[in-house]
């Protein structure tokens, strides 16, 4: 009988989340505590329905997430809002100033769940995304091209040479996330540039490749936008998660639906990470061998882009040989949300 493994354990600042999607109404109550309960603070979508335009409804958002909290639960949503073609750079600057709203969202039309009011017209925005490089105000982009004759697979890599090299080239000073990077050509892209760009990486797209959603037939809980891709850029973007290097940092892209809405003949794009982020990322990191840059990815380097404090208060990651569990769905009135399972056993358990 071999000998137990010795429990290992670290300590790291509480961390943030910085792209979540909570959703509103039912949902929004159904999937906040899983968001509460290990992270501090996360930047919030604005792709609602109808989408937060306005500083007058990002401050009505956040008044709805802060009266969904469990009681206790401290946690901060960071405000975003949606840039369409008709955004006031005025309010835009109003909302920054006030401390209200930490980031506007880019999605390009069509490109995602929720983004139909989306930009098709860069030139229409110019004037916020000048104001917003004079405030300092970040831009986070959904960095996929719509083009119907680009490939699913190679729309992250387009977009980067068709649309965000050229915007960034035509707004100096502009800071610009680019989010859920994907593929190697981000990773790349990133690391050639300097302070005012960063990158987010998620959870699932260091776990998955696109043979998990398709190979052995469908898996509709593994599909996201951007779709993973494969496994070459999987790797790329765990040795830049792992790196410790400042311009990454974790964005969960927590996306949840109802399973019957996932479970669908055209289903909706999404992974639901909130519950088991935590414990995941302790997983990869430790296959990493890179546990002692855990918390720079999850805790410090966001916040140092985002010019926020450190978070107080701390979390403790153990491992243990009985394997973590958690459910496998969050159920609400919404329906069940189906929690992203990573298809084996996780031994890092996570408590406060």
């Amino acid at each position: 009988m071999s000998e137990p493994r010795p429990t290992r354990q670290i300590v790291i600042r509480r961390p943030d989340d910085m792209h979540l999607h909570l959703r509103d109404g039912a949902m929004l109550a159904t999937v906040l505590p899983e968001s509460a309960r290990h992270f501090a603070r996360a930047i919030v979508m604005p792709n609602l329905v109808p989408p937060v335009v306005t500083a007058r409804e990002a401050a009505a958002y956040r008044d709805r997430i802060l009266a969904a909290l469990p009681e206790g639960a401290a946690f901060e949503p960071l405000m975003t809002l949606y840039l369409t073609e008709t955004t006031d750079p005025d309010d835009v600057a109003a909302a920054h100033a006030s401390g209200l709203v930490r980031a506007v969202k880019l999605y390009p039309a069509g490109a995602t769940t929720n983004s139909a009011s989306g930009v098709r017209d860069f030139d229409r925005v110019r004037a916020v995304l000048e104001r917003m490089a004079a405030i300092g105000l970040p831009l986070c982009i959904h960095g996929e091209v719509t083009d119907p004759a680009v490939d699913i697979f190679d729309r992250e890599a387009v977009f980067i040479d068709r649309v965000l090299d050229p915007l960034r080239r035509a707004t100096p000073g502009l800071r610009v996330v680019m989010e859920h990077i994907t593929t190697g050509d981000g990773v790349d892209y990133a690391r050639a540039q300097g302070a005012d760009l960063a990158a987010t990486i998620t959870t699932h797209h260091l776990i998955i490749n696109r043979n998990h959603i398709l190979a052995g037939g469908i898996r509709p809980h593994y599909y996201c936008l951007p779709v993973a891709k494969r496994e070459s850029h999987r790797q790329a973007l765990r040795a830049a998660a792992a790196s410790g290097e400042p311009r990454f940092f974790l964005g969960t892209d927590s996306a949840p639906h109802p399973d019957h809405l996932k479970e669908h003949a055209c289903g909706c794009a999404g992974c639901f990470t909130a519950t088991n982020t935590m414990a995941l990322l302790a997983h990869v990191f430790d296959e990493m061998g890179a546990l002692d840059r855990l918390e720079a990815f999850t805790s410090r380097n966001g916040a140092a882009f985002y010019r926020l404090p450190l978070n107080d208060g701390s979390l403790t990651l153990t491992r243990r040989d009985k394997p973590a569990s958690w459910p496998a769905r969050i159920t609400g009135a919404p329906g069940p949300v189906t929690v992203f399972d990573p298809g084996f056993p996780v031994h890092w358990h996570v408590s406060d």
